[in-house]
Parts: C-alpha cells; structure tokens; sequence
C-alpha cells in the first residue's frame, strides 16, 4: 500500500483501518437512529389514529344519546322550548366532540406532509366528512326546534339525521381504520427493512474485520515475533542475526536499528575479546613476576629468621658464659656478691630480650607460637615492674602496682611482653600525667594512665596494627594490634576504657585504662 508514491507507515495503516471500522459503526449506528425515527413516527401515527377512532366512538355514543332523547321529547309532546332545552347538554357535547376530531385530523394532516400528498389527501377527505356530519347536525336542530308540535315533520328530521349521520361515521371510522392498517403495514416493511441493513452492515464489519486482522494484523505480529526471537539470540550473545529490511514502516525501521546494533555489538564483542586476551597476557606476566617477587621475599624472609636464629644462638652462648661466671663469682667471691649479682641480672634481662627478638620474627612471619600455662599475676607483674621501671624514672613518671591473688593461663613470657607494651605506650602518650598504674587482681590486668584520654571516635580504631614499640627503647614494644592478637588467641580479650571512671582515675586528666582478662587456671 503506497501514498503518493511512498509506501504506507505502520502507523497510517492502522489508523486508516481504525477509521473504516468507525465509519461502518458509524453508518450502522445512523441507520438504526433513523429507522427507529421513522418507526416512532409511523408508530405515533398509529396511536393517533387510534385515538381519532375512539374519539368517533365517543361521537357515535353521544350521537345515539341525541337520537335517544329527541325521539322520547317527540312521542310524549314535549313542549318547543322544553325540547330544546333538553337536546342543548348533548348537542354541546357532540360540538365539544367536533373540535376534538377536528383539531386531530389538522395535527394528522401537518404530520402527512413528510408522507407525501396521498395522506394528506385522506386526511382531508375525513375533515369533509366531519364537516357534512355537523352540518347533518345543525339541519336536525334547526328542524327540531322550527317543527313546532307536529309528530311526523319532527320524526321525519329525527329519521333523516339518523340515517345519513350513520353511514357517515362508518366511514370515517373505516378511513381511520384503513389508515392504521397501513401504517402498521409500513412499520413492519420498515422493520424488514432495518433487520436486512443490519445484517449488510454485520457482514461488512465482519469482512472488514477480517481483512484488517489477516491483511494488517497478523503480518505485524509475525515481523515483531521474529523481531523478538532475534532479541532473544541477542540476549545469548548470538550477533550473527539479518532482519529483511524491505519495508519502510516503523517495523521496517525497528529491523533496520536491530540489524545496526547486532553488528556494533559483534564488533563491539570482537574489541572486548581482543583486550581479554591482552588482559589475560598481562594477567600472566603479573603473575609470574609477583611469583618471582614472592620467591625472592620468601628468601629474604627465610635468611632473616635465619639471621635471627644465628643471632640468637651466637648471643646466647656468650650470655650463657657469663651467666655462669657471674653464678660461680656470686657464691665463691664474697666481696664481689654485689657486682655478680648485678652482672647475671643484667645477663638474664638480656637473655630476655633475645626471647623477644625471636618472638617478633615469628609473629611477624605468622609463625607466632604460644605455650599458655598457669602464670601468677603478680609474679607477672614484678617482672614488668624490673624491665620497664627504669624507663618510668628517666621519663620522670612514677610506676605504681596494685597486685592481689589470681592465677592465669597464658603463655608467661608473651603475657609480660604485652603488659610491657602497654606500660611504653603510656610512657609515649602520657608522659605529662607523670603517673602509670598497674592493677592485677584475679582473672584481670590492668594499665591505668593520667594522660589525655582517647576521643570517642578514635577508640573504634585503638587495636588497628602501628608501628611496635619505642624505636629508643631497649626492648622490642608490641603494638595494641598484636596485643590482641596474642591476648584473643589464649582466649582472653582486651578493652579500652577513656576516660578513666571517678574512683580509678590517677588524678584530673582524663586518663587511658587498657584491661587484659585472661581464662582462669585450674587448680
């Protein structure tokens, strides 16, 4: 279908049928709108006939009604005056009648000019009659009344109108009657009519219909069911696709744009599949460069806890010596008890520290091994006490303890390792409180400072991994992140608490108070 040369748009085409729908609808609804028109008319027609028929009744009743008492005034004698005054009520009666059925037949005549002049003629036909039966009416009271007393002249006027009034009614009545007839007779024509133009316009809405869906409709949904399945293979990456591009509708230029994007798509495929594998080879030389790079620190790293096992084992067979010397000075030198005494000491914190150096190289390499056992808190606590107290004196801070009863299981060595990182860390942070707590009592040890406190939003952050320990300090510290390490593994935990409570409070600061809870040894 082509308009001015071009081909029809999808568009035009459905509302050119849309419109050749309605204008049959249309004409099917016009139709039956003037056909039920003229069945009214026709059937107003008829009621009106029926009405004038029964006002002809209502004239032959009031006719027999005058017969009646004209003929009983004349056999009995009835005076002149008296007569007439009788006849009066019924001849005003059978007038009134007249301009009934005459105003009727004047409506029915201005009604008939739609129906053409043989209905208007007839309806002028039965006002000539009406008017003879009113002038046979006035010619019977005029005899009535001019007649005076004589019988036979008043019976004759009384016979006269009696049998001409009669033949006269019948035919009016018969005028209506046929005309009833006939436009009964013209309704069911009409109605036959109405019943054939609706069937004609049925047949041509079915034909129509029929044409629109199989010529118009079911050609559109067969293009978009295919436009869908080469959706779908779209969807399954499947770009291989040709849609027929041989209409130029709104289809046709929906096929056109799927066929455009099918192949932007497989271009755009073949571009991502060549950087995937140049991806993938890049994937590759970083993965073997970070395998040579896990390689050489694997080796760094193994002659690091090489080199601090080496370290370890040559320090301690000199401390070992010394140890010794200084033990056999001590109990065979009574002068130099002293000076020995202060020489193994100072070889056994030493020896200590060797301790710890190892045990920072094997947390630092996940080789971090506990031995948990019971230990004494207090025990504990004098062993922190004699390592960190003579970094509390030169920071000018006073060390204090609070040791009760209470047996823990923990690994010793790491356990004094931790309470010796938190003490350094209130050296560090709280040295202008010049004051440092430590509370031990039953399954709980405690660091109390005087310090600034910690704010509120940086204590969701406290035991976050940071630089170990004091880089002037003769020990190796442990940060709060490996402190909870070392303290959660032996199933204990470890809490921040800023500032201090009132009545554990060192003084006006706000104070850091940092508890480590440890299980409970048996026994």
């Amino acid at each position: 279908m082509t308009r001015f040369g071009q081909p029809w748009s999808l568009r035009a085409r459905l509302t050119a049928g849309a419109v050749a729908l309605s204008a049959v609808t249309l004409m099917t609804a016009l139709t039956l709108f003037l056909g039920m028109e003229r069945v009214g008319d026709r059937m107003q027609a008829a009621l009106n006939a029926e009405a004038r028929m029964t006002r002809y009744g209502t004239l032959s009743s009031q006719v027999s009604t005058f017969l009646v008492i004209a003929t009983e005034a004349v056999q009995r004698g009835v005076p002149r005056e008296e007569r007439m005054q009788r006849l009066e009520p019924v001849a005003e009666n059978i007038g009134a009648t007249f301009i009934l059925i005459r105003s009727d037949l004047e409506r029915a005549v201005g009604e008939a000019e739609a129906s053409g002049i043989d209905r208007q003629s007839r309806h002028a036909t039965q006002s000539i009659t009406l008017a003879r039966m009113e002038a046979q009416l006035r010619s019977t009271l005029t005899g009535l009344d001019r007649g005076g007393q004589d019988v036979p002249v008043l019976r004759a006027h009384i016979d006269a109108f009696a049998s001409s009034f009669d033949p006269l009614l019948n035919e009016a009545v018969n005028g209506e009657a046929m005309f009833r007839r006939e436009t009964l007779k013209g309704i069911e024509t009409l109605r036959r009519q109405m019943i054939w133009a609706a069937a004609a316009m049925v047949v041509l809405s079915l034909l129509m219909v029929a044409g629109f869906t199989l010529g118009l409709v079911r050609p559109q949904f067969r293009r978009l069911e295919q436009l869908r399945g080469t959706a779908r293979r779209i969807g399954q990456a499947d770009f291989d696709v040709a849609l027929p591009e041989t209409r130029g509708d709104e289809i046709g230029a929906l096929f056109s744009e799927t066929n455009r994007m099918a192949a932007a798509l497989a271009a755009r495929q073949a571009h991502v599949q060549a950087e995937w594998g140049r991806l993938e080879e890049e994937i590759a030389q970083r993965t073997a460069e970070l395998r040579a790079a896990n390689a050489q620190l694997e080796a760094v790293d193994a002659r690091r806890r090489r080199f601090f096992a080496d370290v370890s084992h040559e320090l301690r067979t000199p401390l070992t010596v010394i140890l010794m010397e200084a033990q056999i000075g001590r109990q065979t030198l009574a002068d130099g008890a002293e000076i020995f005494g202060t020489i193994e000491s100072r070889a056994a914190r030493l020896n200590r520290r060797i301790d710890d150096l190892l045990r920072v190289a094997r947390s630092d390499s996940g080789e971090l091994a506990l031995d948990p056992g019971p230990v004494a808190l207090a025990e504990t606590l004098r062993a922190v006490v004699d390592e960190v107290g003579a970094e509390c004196r030169s920071a000018g801070i006073t060390l204090e303890t609070e040791a009760g009863e209470g047996t823990v299981l923990a690994d010793p060595n790491w356990l004094r390792q931790v309470l010796v990182g938190l003490v350094r860390n209130a050296i560090r942070h709280a040295r202008d409180g010049g004051k440092v707590r430590i509370v031990a009592a039953g399954d709980t040890a405690a660091v109390i400072d005087n310090g600034p406190g910690i704010p509120a939003e940086a204590q969701s952050r406290i035991f976050d991994r940071f630089a170990q320990g004091r880089k002037d300090s003769a020990g190796f510290g442990l940060g709060l992140a490996l402190a909870k390490w070392v303290i959660e593994a032996q199933g204990g935990e470890i809490a921040v608490t800023s500032p201090v409570p009132d009545g554990e409070r060192l003084g006006r600061a706000p104070g850091t108070k940092v508890s480590v809870r440890l299980p409970v040894a048996e026994g």
